[in-house]
């Protein structure tokens, strides 16, 4: 008689570690939250804010903060649409005279033609986002850098504000506006002041936050979100899978255009009046703040929250210098050791959170 052969009985393996390979393997939870790029610009702004605490007893006080974080605000607004248009793979260096010439806009329109001062508010928001589709026109169909296309416009600009108000006002500065109708109105939401527990806060500070949760919202909850990091890491790939790049891109510019135009009426009811010269150089202020909050001039890569962090450095340093002290003369040194260092920092946590 033949036997049958029985089945084969599996041996268990033995005990061991769990054999994954580099795709599957869960990274540690450090190496993870070194990966989000707001997470070194955090730590850096915590040194800063720790620093002046100590070297500057008067950043304790809660005016001091309340004046620290109003100046964070002014360029925080502007730097979050920076950083939007800096993850989708372009920048814009018109954003700091674009501010000026939203401002000279309203006030020159409504003062010369007599009219609500709302008037000129809503056409200089007509005139900055045009300004932003324009760049964004400009850029999508020439195929020209977006440094080249805004570095024109921020020339333009400039000479324009410059000559045309000397034309219409007969000198460098716009007409005090605080007398005509609508003022009072207007300053209430882009240049008031409320209290908390006796300090009084600017309301930029608030809207600096909004603006901040609606840009964090619409980049990781909205489609729109997915082509800005799809168009920034490579716009070819995203055009072969359906995105709206063109679109996409001039949205972003308009998008700076708006910010442009917030922090320009800010400007004009703080102060009245708008000289004509400002802005030149801001555009570099919000950009590093976009840098130093974890955006890559690359494209593809970045936060809302981020930038936020990064005009908080920005505006901590400026006025703890002040209360410290010290010579202001060496701002802008300060600046500069932040932005390399923030670089410095973003491509030693890139590299550390994608290494196996």
């Amino acid at each position: 008689m033949s036997q049958q052969a029985e089945p084969a009985v599996g041996t268990p393996p033995a005990p061991g570690p769990k054999q994954t390979d580099g795709r599957t393997a869960e990274r540690p939870l450090v190496l993870r939250l070194l990966a989000r790029p707001e997470v070194g610009v955090f730590l850096g702004a915590l040194a800063v804010l720790v620093f002046f605490l100590i070297a500057a007893p008067s950043v304790r006080q809660g005016s001091s903060m309340a004046t620290v974080l109003y100046q964070s605000s002014t360029i925080g607004i502007m730097a979050l649409p920076v950083a939007l248009l800096m993850i989708g793979g372009e920048f814009d260096l018109s954003s700091g005279v674009a501010v000026i010439t939203s401002a000279l806009t309203a006030s020159m329109l409504s003062y010369q033609l007599t009219m609500n001062i709302w008037v000129g508010v809503i056409v200089a928001l007509v005139v900055s986002l045009a300004i932003g589709a324009f760049n964004g026109w400009m850029v999508v169909r020439t195929g020209l850098p977006s440094f080249l296309v805004t570095l024109g416009t921020f020339l333009i600009l400039q000479g324009v504000n410059l000559a045309v108000t000397k034309l219409i006002t007969g000198n460098v500065a716009t007409d005090d506006i605080s007398n005509m109708d609508g003022f009072d109105q207007a300053r209430k939401i882009f240049a008031s002041s409320f209290d908390v527990g006796g300090v009084q806060v600017k309301i930029t500070v608030v809207w600096w936050l909004v603006f901040a949760a609606i840009a964090t919202w619409v980049l990781l909850r909205t489609k729109y979100g997915n082509w800005i990091f799809a168009v920034g890491g490579n716009k070819d790939s995203a055009r072969a899978v359906g995105v709206p790049v063109n679109f996409t891109k001039i949205t972003l510019f308009m998008t700076v255009g708006f910010g442009a135009w917030f922090i320009g009426m800010h400007q004009l009811f703080s102060f009245n009046t708008v000289q004509s010269g400002e802005g030149v150089g801001q555009e570099l202020i919000y950009i590093a703040a976009a840098v130093i909050g974890g955006c890559l001039l690359t494209g593809g890569n970045g936060s809302a929250i981020g930038p936020v962090f990064g005009a908080f450095m920005f505006g901590m340093v400026n006025q703890g210098i002040v209360y410290a002290g010290w010579n202001p003369d060496w701002f802008k040194a300060f600046l500069g050791v932040m932005l390399l260092g923030a670089v410095m920092i973003n491509l030693w946590v890139q590299r550390t959170a994608t290494r196996r």
